[in-house]
């Protein structure tokens, strides 16, 4: 026991607070996982869940416009920048979401039947998705401040709480309630008010200024030019639900939500990846030695499209045990998706180098243009071919993104005189087609689940006997060899 205790100490703070934020994610993302068919499955109708997916993806959007996402973007740099007074840096942005809450709300109440109507929500959900928005951001920016200061058990532990209280308190007010749609938003807004509310409190008396010139003007000069593209983003991920229930109606927005929550799940392991792999592609450019790069970004999209291939795959008896009968529908649209979250991984790979150098304004462009065909595409196809239409509108628009960005790359590395050895496109390209040809063959094969099966043991066994070539390339990525 006392070993174990020494070999824990002995263990870097840095290294402890990324395993434990892991974990967490993983935790949280396995409750979310398994409470969300208890809602969607057995308490409510369609439409109800339509009601809650419609909150989700407005308040994604009016996040944006309330916050300026100030609780990441800048939020970083700010912290480096402004050691010696973070708390009054965080107040003061605290203080930029009242004023924009302030005046949104002066806008919206004398017009809110018009807002009411677009955002097909009453004024009390409404107002309650404001004060969940400001307060939520209060939380990720005392949360931020933590991960700074490598304080990582009291940012766990209340993500925990708050992750378990949640879902809790939506039950009991679901099942007490007519309107049961609305009470899985009241349960899950109320939480996170008083988290929230609690930690914009106390972050306001820590920093005791909800105004400072110098943190106003540094906050909103990083942050306002990159609110085309973080709408742009959004907008990209959450307007074919909008479309969908102005199109057709609630029921089908959340048979794609669904879906499209399916086809995703993976976007974690994603983001994990990259996080690891980011700083040691980026060690390797400036050393000179990005041609190593190749091997390990082949390995990465193997393993991406082999955990893809499995979530299309068994798309429908997942949506059938997780969601139920009524989200059948959604089986079609995880494919398309899916394929998307590949593209996604392929764009990265391009703006990672654009970010190494300082180059934002050609994902900016790219970023607003895939939104804008995808709304048009939407706005065409969807009352043809339902649903269905908006999972590949999204492929279309994902195809263009990566597109851009590697065009855009290829820019910035002729202006800067770098040798384009750092990616095997030619391969790249075809474990993309692999991919979609395979992930056709399963879609293909949904009515013979046994020979899905078989397939999937005799894909299991190749992976294990490969496994050493996957555990060489993460050694590559860690710096162990």
């Amino acid at each position: 026991m006392t070993s174990i205790r020494e070999k824990w100490q002995k263990i870097p703070v840095t290294l402890k607070a990324s395993g434990a934020y892991a974990v967490c994610s993983i935790l949280q993302r396995c409750i979310s996982f398994f409470t969300m068919p208890i809602f969607a499955k057995r308490l409510l109708t369609t439409e109800q869940y339509g009601d809650v997916t419609l909150y989700n993806t407005w308040s994604s959007i009016i996040t944006i416009i309330l916050t300026l996402n100030l609780a990441y973007g800048s939020f970083s740099t700010a912290m480096v920048k402004f050691e010696k007074d973070r708390d009054g840096y965080i107040s003061s942005v605290q203080g930029i979401f009242l004023y924009l809450t302030g005046l949104f709300v002066l806008i919206y109440l004398p017009f809110r039947k018009l807002f009411n109507t677009v955002f097909e929500m009453p004024t009390w959900i409404v107002l309650i998705m404001f004060f969940d928005i400001i307060t939520n951001s209060a939380w990720s920016l005392w949360a931020g401040k933590k991960r700074f200061e490598f304080k990582w058990k009291e940012v766990v532990a209340a993500s925990l709480v708050n992750s378990i209280l949640s879902p809790v308190l939506a039950l009991f007010i679901v099942l007490n309630i007519e309107e049961r749609g609305y009470g899985r938003i009241i349960g899950f807004a109320a939480v996170t008010l008083v988290f929230g509310g609690y930690l914009f409190i106390a972050n306001t008396f820590r920093g005791k200024k909800l105004y400072k010139k110098e943190y106003w003007e540094y906050a909103l000069s990083f942050n306002i030019p990159l609110i085309a593209y973080y709408l742009s983003q959004t907008i990209f991920n959450m307007s074919d639900r909008l479309m969908i229930d102005h199109i057709i109606d609630k029921g089908a927005a959340a048979v794609y939500g669904v879906a499209y929550q399916l086809a995703t799940v993976l976007t974690f392991v994603l983001n994990a990846i990259n996080n690891s792999y980011v700083p040691w592609f980026y060690g390797q450019l400036k050393e000179g030695k990005q041609k190593e790069n190749r091997s390990v970004t082949v390995a990465i999209s193997v393993l991406m499209s082999l955990l893809l291939c499995g979530v299309i795959w068994y798309a429908p008896e997942i949506i059938l045990l997780w969601a139920g009968e009524k989200y059948t529908g959604a089986n079609y649209v995880v494919l398309p998706v899916a394929v998307s979250i590949l593209l996604l991984f392929y764009s990265q790979l391009f703006i990672n180098v654009e970010f190494f150098y300082e180059r934002k304004k050609e994902l900016v462009w790219a970023s607003i243009g895939s939104a804008l065909v995808n709304i048009v595409l939407n706005w065409w196809l969807i009352p043809y071919f339902g649903i269905v239409a908006a999972g590949y509108t999204t492929l279309a628009s994902y195809v263009l993104f990566a597109l851009c960005n590697y065009i855009a790359m290829k820019k910035v590395l002729k202006e800067k005189n770098m040798k384009d050895d750092m990616y095997d496109y030619k391969l790249l390209l075809a474990i993309l087609g692999l991919f979609c040809i395979v992930a056709a063959g399963g879609a293909l094969l949904y009515s013979l689940l046994w020979v899905r099966i078989v397939i999937t043991v005799i894909v299991l066994i190749v992976m294990v006997v490969k496994r050493n070539y996957f555990i060489d390339m993460y050694k590559k990525i860690k710096g162990k060899k």
